[in-house]
């Protein structure tokens, strides 16, 4: 095959059942069109498919390994499985194909039952390319950064377990913007503006937009209203008032604040390139997720 990537990462969703048969479909085709194949250390790899991987001479590696070795990863699963690699391999700019094997696939475009067929063409260059930003965020505690991570989604202030509302002041540009008691605040990315921040009520962005929403969850006043500002801004949130308060990173890992605590959010300094078919449209994909109505004329 001549394409115009050579190394080519495999990473799967180890819930997802019979997704053994999956990767051995995928790396058989991949090592006899003569590319390279590394396979994620943390998949679920049976006795075929390590026999199969060391008599094609494919590589087991971590994911830390394939954000340096790969030019290409194909994530193996749904939205979810696709938002963790992306916060592990955002440091190496390692573009992404999801192949859809969950239930949403806002981000996993290309269907298990076309995968080959769709993943010939785009090895070739026929991909429509995508990019988008991602957030940074740290928490400070008494001026000492003690959490740091990555989101492709969101960013969320919430409240824990107790069920009470949380007080807290933000700043943009370190302007002071409000004070806001309620049951939490997202900060949006394009991308999870059609996740968790639409179901409380944010706005949907076109993924390509350089801009960030601010969506309260549940406020106690109900002047309290979703926000979109640059991209280039930064956003800081001051805990003043909650017993227990914690931020998230795209919904799969957390930090507990305490009060005084400080989440400082930023665009990261690289956006993620997705790779979609070249029949992708955006709001094809809107319409038949979110159900709205067909064309009419």
């Amino acid at each position: 095959m001549n394409s115009q990537f050579n190394n080519i990462g495999i990473v799967t969703r180890p819930q997802t059942p019979m997704i053994e048969s999956v990767v051995n479909e995928l790396m058989t085709f991949l090592i006899d069109e003569g590319l390279n194949v590394f396979i994620d250390a943390a998949s679920p790899l049976d006795v075929d498919t390590l026999q199969m991987i060391d008599e094609k001479h494919g590589h087991i590696i971590t994911k830390e390994k394939m954000g340096r070795l790969c030019d290409l990863v194909i994530v193996l699963g749904g939205d979810g499985t696709l938002l963790s690699v992306a916060r592990e391999l955002a440091p190496h700019r390692v573009p992404l194909i999801g192949v859809h094997q969950g239930h949403l696939g806002f981000l996993t475009q290309v269907p298990r039952m076309e995968m080959l067929q769709e993943l010939a063409g785009m090895l070739r260059g026929n991909y429509t390319p995508e990019e988008r930003i991602m957030l940074e965020a740290s928490v400070l505690r008494a001026h000492s950064e003690v959490a740091h991570s990555l989101a492709l989604n969101d960013v969320v202030l919430s409240r824990g377990g107790l069920g009470q509302m949380i007080e807290f002041e933000v700043f943009i540009n370190q302007e002071f913007v409000y004070t806001q008691r309620s049951d939490g605040l997202i900060v949006s990315t394009p991308t999870g503006s059609t996740a968790y921040a639409l179901a409380a009520g944010g706005p949907i962005l076109q993924p390509t937009l350089r801009a960030f929403s601010l969506v309260p969850i549940c406020p106690q006043s109900m002047s309290n209203r979703p926000i979109a500002v640059c991209d280039t801004s930064e956003i800081e949130i001051l805990i003043t008032k909650g017993n227990d308060v914690r931020v998230h990173f795209d919904g799969q890992a957390f930090f507990d604040l305490e009060m005084m605590d400080r989440v400082r959010i930023r665009r990261y300094r690289n956006s993620l390139r997705i790779l979609h078919p070249v029949n992708y449209q955006y709001y094809k994909t809107l319409r038949q997720k979110l159900h709205w109505g067909d064309q009419l004329v």
